[in-house]
């Protein structure tokens, strides 16, 4: 007896397929939007502590973010713009734009990874505070917002691999008129209507049209 492989039916690959773009596409998004902004919140919040010795007395200073590396932030715009740049491409061009996407992702991981343990802002700080340029920051200590950046260049990133796996299912911005033609095109005549069926006269009413032969409503 000869062995019979099943083959799917068109239609229900079809609708997996068009299920899995639709859950990929609504998780880009949340995953871009959200990772953008943990990730440029993050860059505005204390990064790190210490103190300078200032006339023989201990000077607080702090440093956010953006005193300690401006890269998280700028990568994190340059992340949000490639994730809607994604829908305004095709083919080729939303591939680049979606390892765009990825790369903006990790380098915001990268980079606030090395700034969780820099010293460089608070000692530029210190030595501005006691007037020696060879001036160190003192019990220097820092917080965990480092990590939450890099947890938001995380979810940027998993946005571009989402838009590299699932970006040629995804729905892209479409012009009002046809590429290299200055007309617009023509809309398609509707059907005929046909009184003996009631979805048709429905379908005439909600188009604005009389059914029973006259004009249009206005």
């Amino acid at each position: 007896m000869e062995h019979v492989t099943a083959v799917p039916h068109p239609r229900t690959v079809s609708v997996g397929a068009l299920r899995a773009g639709r859950l990929s596409l609504g998780l880009a998004l949340l995953f871009g939007a959200l990772g953008a902004a943990v990730a440029l919140l993050s860059t505005r919040q204390e990064w790190s502590a210490g103190t300078a010795t200032v006339a023989g007395g201990d000077f607080p200073l702090t440093a956010s973010g953006s005193d300690v590396t401006g890269v998280p932030a700028a990568l994190a715009i340059v992340g949000l713009a490639a994730m809607v740049a994604v829908f305004a491409v095709r083919r080729a061009g939303r591939y680049a734009v979606a390892a765009l996407l990825a790369l903006s992702g990790a380098g915001t991981v990268a980079a606030a990874l090395l700034g969780a343990s820099d010293s460089a802002a608070l000692d530029a700080k210190a030595a501005e505070a006691s007037g020696n340029t060879a001036a160190t920051v003192d019990s220097l200590s820092h917080t965990a917002w480092p990590y939450v950046a890099a947890v938001g260049g995380a979810l940027i990133l998993l946005a571009g691999l989402l838009a590299l796996r699932y970006g040629r299912m995804w729905p892209a911005m479409s012009g009002r008129y046809e590429r290299g033609s200055g007309t617009r095109t023509p809309r398609r005549a509707p059907a005929p209507v046909d009184p003996d069926r009631p979805e048709d006269l429905w379908k005439a009413l909600d188009r604005g049209e009389d059914p029973t032969g006259g004009t249009e409503r206005p």
